[in-house]
């Protein structure tokens, strides 16, 4: 399989998880940007939001266009995303990359046994 197709098939699912669930390009594409386009483990965790946000604003869009989204019960956390994001940027560099994958798969595990429950 060519490199390319690789990585549109990556972009492709993470579009797809981040479309039909409003998040998860994430848990698809950093394990493929390391595994398939051999990137470090925080190169592919920082590359993955760069992906990620042009697609959220896709998602958005059609959410908008077909009323589904409520800008008054989405803005309380926008503002506490936006000043996490900004922590989380900062304290990206300080925290061990193998941290980084325990507590994704920890919130992916317990996003999962939430939705079972």
């Amino acid at each position: 399989m060519s490199e390319t197709l690789k990585y549109a098939i990556s972009g492709a699912a993470a579009g797809a998880a981040n479309g039909l669930f409003g998040a998860g390009g994430g848990m698809v594409l950093v394990p493929l940007l390391t595994r398939w386009a051999g990137l470090e483990d925080k190169k592919a965790f920082a590359t993955a939001i760069s992906i990620i946000a042009p697609m959220c604003l896709v998602s958005i869009l059609i959410y908008c266009l077909r009323g589904s989204m409520d800008f008054r019960a989405a803005l309380p956390y926008l503002i506490g995303g936006l000043f996490g994001g900004l922590a989380g940027g900062k304290l990206f560099r300080k925290i061990p990359a193998g941290f980084l994958h325990k507590a994704l798969g920890i919130l992916i595990l317990y996003g999962g046994v939430r939705q079972f429950l």
